[in-house]
């Protein structure tokens, strides 16, 4: 039977270990594959026409379904893990990500006419293919 010294050692390393796993348990790591980040504020009247005029069709495009979005505050938090070439501070920014890292941006929103092929042409310049895609 062990002594009540050693079961308090016992105790006090497997508390000390569950301490140091659960910051890392707690954080949102960036989800794996392709991923659009749209870096945003709230008072972003350009995120607000995004939202408008792209946002409730995003899913259903090639470029959503190849790289579903995933939406920052551009005052954060990020989620850990990420590789950016640099922090975005123009909303709206758009980053793809290939799991974690930036394959490529568009900073600012280029209108409705403009955003899909702007976004696709980037998308296929980071070697992503688009579902739908002639060739």
């Amino acid at each position: 039977m062990p002594t009540p010294s050693r079961l308090l050692s016992r105790r006090a390393i497997l508390l000390g270990a569950a301490v140091a796993v659960l910051p890392v348990a707690g954080r949102a790591a960036p989800p794996p594959g392709w991923r659009l980040m749209m870096v945003e504020s709230p008072a972003c009247h350009h995120c607000r026409a995004w939202h408008a005029q792209i946002g409730p069709g995003y899913a259903a495009s090639r470029a959503g379904r190849a790289a579903p979005m995933i939406h920052v505050d551009v005052d954060g938090p990020y989620p850990d893990g990420l590789a950016l070439d640099r922090r975005p501070w123009i909303t709206p920014t758009f980053v793809l990500l290939s799991d974690g890292f930036e394959r490529g941006r568009v900073e600012g929103y280029v209108g409705a006419r403009h955003f899909h092929p702007v976004l696709e042409a980037m998308m296929r310049e980071a070697g992503l293919s688009l579902p739908g895609a002639p060739g």
